[in-house]
């Protein structure tokens, strides 16, 4: 019985950890802009790190043909493009100020950050 609680105890840290706690490194983008990779149900990578004030080149490449990843939206900056599959596309954001902005599919099942500091 012990031996059962304390596996349970470990799953549910390891799904709290999993789910709420565990954060990918943050990646910076560099002047020439960065590279997304639409993947497996994921942005790789997912959270991109840029300075404040200067204007942002993103280029997707999705390789995942599920309908979820057909679109990326960045809602903050009313920004929604279609990817198409296997092919490069280049989404280029204003400059902003510093904070955190979302991006994602439309039903939000892959899901990015842009920290901008």
């Amino acid at each position: 019985m012990l031996i059962i609680n304390t596996l349970g105890i470990l799953l549910i840290a390891l799904i709290v950890w999993w789910f709420w706690l565990y954060k990918p490194k943050e990646v910076s983008i560099s002047e020439q802009g960065i590279t997304v990779l639409v993947e497996n149900g994921t942005y790789q990578p997912s959270r991109l790190k840029v300075a404040s004030g200067q204007q942002v080149n993103i280029q997707f490449l999705r390789k995942d043909a599920s309908p979820c990843a057909e679109m990326v939206l960045f809602p903050d900056f009313n920004i929604s493009e279609e990817l198409p599959l296997k092919k490069m596309k280049s989404i280029i954001l204003p400059a902003m100020d510093k904070g955190e902005y979302a991006f994602h599919c439309q039903m939000q099942m892959y899901k990015g950050t842009l920290i901008v500091e």
